[in-house]
């Protein structure tokens, strides 16, 4: 054999000697530490570009543009000036009431409450109560509204601020009708249900049977109840549901 053939041969085996020492070590660290493979790429910062997770809430749309909330503008019962840019960043609720009212809305707010409890530890979580009786419903009577039905969310606001802006952010903004009627109990006619809004403001919820967005959460049913006297199921519980997951993303 050559001397040549010599010097290859002695060339490999420093190699692989070089490679046992550098690469051995480390293979046996990551086998011990469990951590043989790695979903990210090695030349990802993971910390700095996380995976976006999003739920499989349906966005409302109208045509093929997700509805977003529209910009508002109300004083809230601490006399706070409130626009939709306070909500950005955060889960919330909507709905649309007067603290005068006889019939659905100690309901609803009894609801909410119960959903607010349920989120107390999450400060990106909130909820947007706008009067339809604005001449009424003063910043100091939504504050006494707020104290009686035990709201102390800092993200809830009952706002109050023109009628018509108000009339026309429930009925074009969010397509939860509203509406004066002197010849039902109140004066006023509104809509029992809440719209979900995510961080981002869009409006969001689950999907019925059928794939299709059921847009609203009905607000008049608790979950003590189950059922109304119709058989119809409560959804407040879905609604809990939904908001976690909107939390989440």
């Amino acid at each position: 054999m050559s001397k040549k053939t010599n010097y290859s041969y002695v060339g490999i085996a420093f190699i692989i000697l070089v490679f046992g020492i550098i690469f051995i070590p480390k293979i046996v660290s990551r086998i011990s530490n469990d951590d043989i493979t790695r979903d990210e790429s090695r030349s990802e910062d993971v910390s700095i570009n996380p995976k976006e997770t999003k739920s499989d809430l349906a966005y409302l749309k109208i045509g093929d543009e997700p509805k977003k909330v529209p910009a508002f503008s109300f004083t809230d019962q601490n006399g706070n000036t409130i626009t939709n840019e306070d909500y950005l960043g955060k889960v919330y609720v909507v709905e649309f009431f007067f603290t005068t009212c006889p019939t659905i809305c100690p309901i609803m707010n009894r609801n909410l409450v119960n959903v607010q409890n349920h989120f107390k530890d999450f400060e990106n979580f909130g909820v947007a109560s706008f009067t339809i009786n604005p001449e009424t419903d003063t910043p100091e009577v939504l504050k006494a509204y707020a104290e009686a039905y035990g709201i102390s969310n800092p993200n809830w606001h009952l706002m109050t601020g023109s009628e018509e802006a108000i009339y026309k952010l429930a009925n074009e903004g969010f397509n939860l009708y509203t509406a004066k009627d002197e010849t039902v109990e109140g004066g006023f006619e509104h809509s029992g249900n809440f719209a979900l809004i995510d961080k981002e403001g869009y409006i969001r919820s689950r999907r019925d049977n059928f794939g299709n967005p059921l847009i609203f959460y009905n607000g008049l049913i608790s979950e003590a109840e189950g059922t109304d006297d119709d058989g119809i199921p409560q959804e407040i519980t879905i609604l809990k549901e939904d908001i976690a997951k909107l939390l989440k993303e």
